[in-house]
């Protein structure tokens, strides 16, 4: 049995639901259906029992950073969050540092801390919360950061939901986008996440072309993946693919079972679920791996 890797996963406990640090309301909740006995949050210690019934080895938790601070409707989940429960969990969890390109000078000390420091293993972004689409000027210091600091760096691509009622975002994201930032940063790997929709064959695109571009499969229920992407990731695309959820829109439970039932090459299935996750973010040592 593979031991999965999931890439994509915001902390979901009590307490970020206490602290309005989940950036979503009810009227999301409804729309991903999510059970009514999960609303108010759930335990680290019940997410780890939910890892382990899916099969899932290790998760990487996103330090959120979600809109200008002075703008409403925008959150942030801060750094040392993320790092208590990484550090509580070191074998299953690491962290994420979530971008805000609107910090400037500070917001790049704030990333070297989180790797330097704190042990992050990769950056983040949502593109849709800044209304700043992925090649703006503003993003362009954190490329070169990350690529200085050794780091992947992933955001949503494709469409973005409606989150908040009172808070609505355009989609500034496509894939195809990602094309000039690879070009102009060919070392940076660079992952698109929330598979692409509706654009994933934009997305498969900019993976063929760009060597250090990927994709990740969250955000959506694996069963409803297309088909240009399912073939993709099980022949000559397979080292490119990389399996996460989007908890808690996605149970992991669920995202096993149904990316199962696609009876993958055990190889590719191997690589999406698990492998090329190892490789990109470099997360062995930190998972207790040692060969």
């Amino acid at each position: 049995m593979v031991k999965a890797i999931d890439i994509v996963v915001n902390p979901f406990t009590p307490f970020e639901v206490e602290h309005d640090q989940t950036g979503f309301d009810q009227a999301f909740m409804e729309q991903v259906r999510m059970p009514a006995s999960m609303r108010g949050g759930v335990t680290m210690e019940d997410y780890i029992a939910r890892m382990d019934r899916a099969g899932i080895d290790h998760s990487l938790l996103i330090a959120v950073r979600a809109g200008d601070r002075r703008m409403k409707g925008s959150i942030e989940i801060p750094y040392d969050q993320v790092a208590r429960y990484c550090n509580a969990h070191p074998t299953r969890f690491s962290g994420l540092a979530g971008i805000d390109p609107f910090r400037g000078m500070e917001g790049l000390r704030d990333l070297e801390y989180a790797v330097k420091e704190l042990g992050f293993v990769g950056a983040h972004l949502y593109p849709h919360w800044f209304r700043l689409a992925p090649d703006a000027a503003l993003y362009y210091p954190y490329y070169a950061k990350c690529c200085e600091l050794d780091i992947p760096i992933m955001m949503q691509v494709g469409q973005n939901l409606i989150y908040q009622q009172d808070v609505r975002l355009p989609s500034v994201a496509r894939p195809i986008l990602l094309d000039q930032i690879a070009i102009d940063f060919p070392e940076l790997k660079l992952l698109g996440i929330h598979i692409g929709t509706p654009w994933a064959d934009e997305m498969i695109a900019m993976a063929w072309k760009h060597q250090n571009v990927f994709i990740g499969i969250d955000a959506y229920a694996p069963k409803h993946l297309p088909a240009s992407l399912l073939h993709y990731m099980n022949t000559y695309g397979s080292h490119k693919v990389l399996f996460g959820t989007d908890w808690p829109v996605i149970d992991p439970e669920r995202a096993v079972r149904e990316m199962e039932t696609h009876d993958l090459r055990p190889e590719s299935y191997g690589r999406v679920m698990r492998e090329n996750a190892l490789g990109i973010f470099k997360i062995a040592e930190r998972m207790g791996i040692t060969t």
